[in-house]
């Protein structure tokens, strides 16, 4: 069951986004948490990890950040491993506590807590732990820098094996092929796409712009009341049935994802009504959001040997653009005229180049402006957005963690505290966490 290494030992460069996740005071980290249907074994987790996890170079090396004590160029240092000492098993005392608040406060805890940087960056926390959900619960903490969700998601679901075939991986749902059409129709169906994209490229990047550099955000005191305590950040997990979301999909035409947008902003505007008055709720049309995008040219996770073999379309590491979006705060009857328009404003988004612009302003900020610069527009972007969202797809079978049968998984992140709330979607197995 071991993974093989696909690169040669040695010191490597650090990209740009893994030194921009690890810039001091924006520290990024990416949760993962799995819930299993039976007690796990510790021992045989450890193991494991030992024959797949630190066979992958990013797991088995020392980040050194070019920050600080280290100042120089950033690189990846190979190093010993000891599993023992990135796995922990704490002693849970549950005594007048809820299992399902206690795991939630656990998380909050290790996700907000400083990481060891003088070491690889990632940690396991394995909870004896029965809730609503699971019989036994991992907490996977990892460093950004080590890779974006579609790596990292590669990379667990590696080390994983189909519950009916435990030789054999996990499969995922093939994208449908488009059927052959007309030449001359398909010509112009292409020019026509073209000239779609160009213009909602114009469009979408010139709002993003104004929206960036010069439009300051005037929803901010919908966040808390001047002088208000900000109490401490929470995770919060919550397992919905994908068939639900399936069924509203097929019903209105769209995608999963423009279903979960709608009822985040139903969620949204029906809170705002609740909590704000009309006056104030009126002022804060503005508020926005972000949607994170695979800028990757095959868009399904792979397995990791694929992903790290040479050639591959699809490479290891962060390989992100964002997008931003309008977050609806008018109160409608009809609840489904939420979703109409967020597919409405995620058509325009998907026929548009603004991903890879988001992608390439990062870039050019940094080659132009340096750390200094990065950390200012980044500051400036999720300063000014109230929520982000992200999306990993999962397998549809059940699948089994080194012969720990999984129950659900739920991923997220969190880092800089410019990023006020954090929603986080991964599919398994017909459910949605």
């Amino acid at each position: 069951m071991a993974i093989e290494r696909q690169v040669t030992e040695g010191e490597e460069a650090v990209s740009p986004f893994a030194q921009l996740f690890s810039l001091p005071g924006l520290d990024v980290f990416n949760i993962v948490t799995f819930g299993f249907k039976t007690e796990g074994n510790p021992s045989t987790i450890v193991e494991g990890l030992k024959n797949t996890l630190i066979n992958h170079p990013r797991f088995s090396s020392i980040l050194v950040t070019g920050h600080g004590e280290h100042k120089g160029k950033a690189k990846w240092t190979p190093t010993k491993v000891k599993v023992e000492e990135h796995v922990i098993v704490p002693d849970i005392d549950l005594i007048n506590k809820n299992p399902d608040e206690f795991l939630e406060d656990y998380i909050s805890r290790v996700a907000f807590s400083p990481m060891d940087m003088s070491r690889p960056l990632w940690e396991f926390h394995l909870l004896k732990l029965k809730t609503s959900h699971a019989e036994y619960v991992i907490v996977a903490r990892f460093h950004h820098s080590l890779g974006d969700g579609m790596s990292l998601m590669s990379l667990l679901l590696a080390c994983t094996r189909k519950t009916c075939d435990p030789e054999a991986l996990p499969t995922f749902v093939a994208p449908k092929k488009r059927k052959a059409k007309n030449v001359c129709f398909s010509l112009f169906a292409w020019l026509w796409f073209i000239v779609i994209i160009m213009f909602h490229t114009c469009v979408e990047v010139i709002k993003s712009m104004v929206f960036i550099f010069g439009v300051r955000d005037i929803s901010a005191h919908i966040i808390a009341m001047p002088g208000a305590t900000l109490s401490t950040n929470k995770f919060i997990h919550q397992i919905i049935s994908l068939n639900d979301v399936k069924t509203v999909k097929n019903a209105m035409n769209m995608t999963v994802n423009d279903v979960l947008l709608g009822m985040v902003q139903a969620g949204l505007s029906q809170y705002l009504n609740q909590r704000f008055d009309h006056e104030t709720i009126s002022k804060s049309r503005k508020i926005r959001g972000v949607v994170f995008f695979n800028l990757r040219p095959n868009k399904n996770i792979e397995d990791l040997a694929n992903m790290m073999a040479k050639g591959s379309k699809c490479r290891w590491g962060n390989s992100i653009g964002y997008v931003l979006f309008p977050l609806e705060t008018k109160s409608y009857d009809d609840v489904f005229e939420y979703v109409r328009q967020s597919k409405t404003i995620m058509d325009r988004k998907k026929h548009s180049l603004e991903p890879l612009f988001s992608n390439g302003l990062l870039k050019l900020t940094l080659k132009v402006f340096g750390f200094k610069g990065l950390r200012t527009l980044v500051r400036k972007l999720f300063g000014s957005t109230k929520m982000t969202f992200s999306n990993v797809v999962g397998p549809a079978e059940e699948i089994s963690f080194f012969g720990h049968q999984i129950s659900y998984i739920a991923a997220n992140t969190i880092g800089t505290r410019y990023l006020y709330s954090k929603l986080c979607g991964q599919t398994y197995n017909q459910h949605r966490s």
